[in-house]
């Protein structure tokens, strides 16, 4: 076996880290539950998959590896427990993306998979990122746009963002050697910065004034509802955003760096790359 199975391809951490994979020459099977809408390439093999269809946990034939992204959903483990257990049998390696501070919470739902493949005999890593500089030009791109706000219940508190790209390859360096199994890394970028900041650098980048405005949890959660967002999962994100305000996404760690041999990106490098986006 010699393919890697890369389950969240068409998002974000999936297709940088897809690209990745391919240009280093790996063969990939990207997992998506529209396989005809997702091109292929060299190297790259779109299969079908759906956490709710165990018929498509049949992307797994042949795969040696596997990174594993849950759904954006408040309790992932549900979906997630019945494909890992079929992931990890005949010793196939898992790379598991959860979230910075999982670790802290036992009874988390995420934290539940983590446990799950570690108890499992399986070769691991897993990666912890924290909140990512993509969600500007994605979650939270249509205020920006409309109005030139970033309106979020984050207060005076600081968040170490990371670039999805980042998350990526250190995923991809995580899948191409056994030298990091057994391990868990946080992810986070070089600086700490305040949403207030973070909006200033944004803002030089687009040649616009871009604000922060600090919301309370109330005015967050009706925004999300109102965009279609499930009640759990609007109801979950703020209360993440509580842990921004104590000031626990503030920690920066070497691990991109320990695991890509590079630094992790700033924002205002992410900022210069995706600054058409706020224009």
């Amino acid at each position: 076996m010699s393919n890697i199975l890369v389950i969240g391809s068409t998002g974000n951490v999936g297709r940088a880290l897809t690209e990745e994979l391919a240009r280093a020459g790996e063969r990939v099977r990207a997992a998506t539950r529209n396989p005809s809408q997702l091109k292929a390439s060299a190297g790259v093999e779109p299969v079908r998959f759906d956490y709710d269809d165990a018929s498509t946990f049949a992307a797994l034939d042949g795969t040696d590896r596997v990174f594993l992204i849950g759904p954006p959903d408040a309790t992932p483990h549900k979906v997630m427990l019945p494909f890992l257990e079929a992931a990890a049998r005949d010793n196939r390696k898992v790379v598991l993306m959860t979230a910075m501070g999982t670790e802290f919470d036992e009874s988390g739902s995420l934290r539940r998979v983590e446990l799950a493949l570690e108890r499992s005999g399986s070769p691991f890593v897993i990666l912890r990122p924290n909140w990512f500089m993509d969600n500007f030009h994605t979650s939270w791109l249509a205020p920006i746009q409309q109005a030139g706000v970033i309106p979020l219940p984050a207060a005076d508190g600081r968040t170490s963002l990371i670039d999805a790209r980042d998350i990526g390859a250190s995923a991809a360096a995580a899948l191409r050697t056994d030298r990091f199994d057994g391990q868990a890394f946080t992810l986070t970028g070089p600086e700490p910065l305040t949403y207030a900041e973070a909006a200033a650098i944004l803002s030089k980048a687009a040649g616009r004034e871009i604000q922060y405005v600090a919301v309370d949890d109330e005015s967050f959660v009706k925004s999300l509802l109102d965009a279609g967002a499930p009640a759990d999962l609007a109801r979950y994100l703020a209360l993440l955003f509580g842990f921004v305000r104590q000031g626990a996404a503030a920690t920066v760690s070497a691990a991109v760096e320990q695991l890509t041999g590079r630094a992790p990106r700033t924002l205002a490098q992410y900022a210069q790359d995706h600054a058409s986006a706020w224009k």
